[in-house]
């Protein structure tokens, strides 16, 4: 269903539970090094002139593996108020495993972040729960912060299965930490139906899963750690619509495809963002 405009409701509870908003622009497959060094430096440039985005959102970029050095130069050099993430990772510390990418190279880059999980790794590279719950793990263990995906289908959406299966996407990847550890991670409800389709959720069905995965977390890791965790939404978020899901209180920020890709769209949800920073 198409969310509807409405009033916006104040957010109640975030300040007090001290989650800081946090805008994640996932790159994708986009950007060669030269045009992501002029895309991050653009971003820089639009973020400054606005210091109350960059005391009250945490502001998270997410090139190509193929990227990560050029975007961490600029972010260094430049004092940039943004953090850098990853878009994958193996679970291995090192080995025989062409083509991929370890934990401690990503952290040895600057990564503060990982994406792990995403509807598209699980689509078209067959990952798991087993797996992302793997790279988890050796993420946390290499002072990398996971931003686990999770979502349902169309299919398991139209059946009324949505709450159940992002539940058992949660625990399954967030399985063996420690309350702690899980306290730190952060959790994007993406659902595949909304991903590049301009077709989103309703605030409030939105809002229902990242409840449903904030009371997931709490059975497991108990009520301080889940009230800590920040839950992204994702999805076909833009800067049309953002302000309509960041009044909702179990939403944290979004995690941001295409519109990431546009330097005046990613600032302008970063902004959005902070109006709503407690």
């Amino acid at each position: 269903m198409i969310a509807e405009s409405r009033s916006v409701r104040p957010r109640k509870g975030r300040g007090a539970m001290g989650r800081r908003p946090m805008i994640a622009g996932n790159w994708k497959m986009y950007k060669t090094p030269a045009e992501a060094v002029v895309l991050a430096q653009h971003i820089d440039n639009l973020i400054l002139d606005d210091p109350r985005s960059v005391e009250s959102v945490d502001i998270v970029v997410c090139p190509p593996f193929v990227d990560l050095k050029s975007v961490a130069t600029v972010l260094e050099f430049d004092h940039a108020p943004m953090m850098l993430a990853a878009q994958n990772v193996f679970w291995e510390a090192e080995g025989a495993y062409t083509g991929e990418i370890a934990p401690g190279m990503l952290a040895d880059l600057g990564c503060s972040y990982c994406i792990v999980g995403h509807s598209e790794r699980r689509q078209y590279f067959g990952e798991t729960d087993a797996t992302v719950n793997k790279k988890v793990h050796a993420l946390v263990a290499a002072g990398v912060t996971p931003i686990m995906c999770c979502g349902e289908s169309l299919e398991t959406r139209d059946a009324g299965g949505t709450e159940a299966f992002v539940r058992e996407q949660v625990r399954a990847g967030l399985e063996g930490l420690t309350a702690d550890q899980a306290a730190e991670v952060v959790v994007a409800y993406e659902p595949i139906w909304a991903i590049g389709t301009g077709r989103i959720p309703t605030p409030e069905a939105a809002n229902d899963v990242c409840r449903s995965i904030r009371a997931t977390l709490g059975a497991a890791f108990g009520q301080p750690a889940a009230i800590r965790v920040r839950i992204l939404y994702g999805g076909s978020a833009k800067p049309e619509n953002l302000g309509l899901f960041m009044p909702e209180p179990d939403i944290d920020g979004a995690l941001i495809g295409g519109a990431a890709l546009d330097a005046e769209s990613f600032v302008s949800m970063v902004k959005t963002a902070a109006g709503f920073a407690e």
